[in-house]
């Protein structure tokens, strides 16, 4: 299955500030893995007055390197995309050493309820301590010296997800939701293949001209790289479909077809990621499945 043009290009730099667009400097805390590539992503925005954005994990040299590049500025302002413990934890720590406020869409909560004996597979990757000073509601800016961020709500990889836009720059703080290195997870509970899609489709009509995520580089050709994630979706959507209609009625058979060249050490993941889609077709009518959708269930088409 064609995939969209991942650019895995990246120098991460640890312990230094590097100038990503005037004003804006990324510091990459040393986290590499197979969910956050060659670390979390934190951002500078701002002069001799600024903010912080994602600020990333409990980490002491990350901590350090982020106040070696603060020092001498006023940190007013900490925003938090969303709460995965690798992009909100270092808010508390930051916050006590400058006394800013922390800011966010809200704390952290599923995209719908825990159904009877199911389990949360990412509970332990979800920072439920983390609740901002303000919660930034979608469509609201925070101004400060020579910045101005507005919040773009884009729930999926998680329900509390939000983007920043950096107002008159034409620039947008992606998160996790769009990566040059990679697609998004969306796993139930915590995420959501319908609000991922819809918030792809905002993102798309936004047209901004750069895009600096969470993990890895920038995307530098937004409305082409948005357009392709929104395809690569469909057509796994579509792949999903044609499984069920060859006989598989287990996300299992479906995860063997469908990721047959992708590492069994992902299979897991995977497995999430169709039952995201699942989710999604089960609601919208096109497949029906033997109770409420889970790994376990199985599924037939309508």
């Amino acid at each position: 299955m064609e995939s969209p043009a991942f650019d895995l290009a990246f120098e991460p730099a640890y312990g230094r500030a590097v100038p990503v667009a005037p004003g804006v400097e990324r510091i990459t805390a040393e986290n590499p893995g197979p969910f956050t590539f060659y670390g979390t992503n934190s951002y500078i925005v701002g002069a001799s007055s600024v903010a912080v954005i994602d600020p990333g994990p409990e980490d002491e040299a990350h901590f350090h390197a982020l106040m070696a590049a603060l020092a001498g500025r006023e940190v007013t302002h900490i925003f938090v995309s969303h709460t995965h413990r690798d992009h909100s934890p270092l808010a508390r720590r930051l916050q006590a050493a400058t006394g800013a406020v922390t800011v966010g869409q809200g704390p952290h909560r599923p995209a719908r309820p825990l159904r009877d004996g199911e389990i949360n597979p990412f509970s332990e990757s979800s920072d439920l301590a983390f609740v901002p000073d303000i919660a930034l509601g979608d469509g609201q800016t925070l101004s400060g010296d020579g910045w101005s961020l507005t919040s773009v709500a884009t729930p999926g990889h998680t329900a509390n997800h939000a983007a920043f836009a950096l107002e008159g720059r034409d620039i947008l703080f992606s998160g996790d939701h769009v990566m040059a290195w990679s697609t998004s997870i969306v796993a139930p509970p915590d995420g959501s293949m319908a609000d991922y899609m819809a918030s792809l489709e905002r993102l798309i009509e936004r047209q901004d001209g750069l895009l600096l995520p969470g993990h890895g580089g920038p995307v530098t050709r937004p409305a082409a790289f948005l357009q392709s994630l929104k395809a690569h979706r469909l057509r796994r959507e579509r792949a999903i479909l044609e499984r069920i209609r060859a006989g598989d009625r287990g996300i299992a058979e479906m995860v063997k077809a469908i990721y047959h060249e992708t590492d069994p050490k992902l299979h897991g993941a995977a497995a999430l990621s169709v039952l995201a889609h699942i989710e999604d077709l089960v609601e919208r009518g096109e497949i029906a499945a033997d109770g409420p959708p889970s790994l376990a269930a199985t599924y037939r088409l309508l």
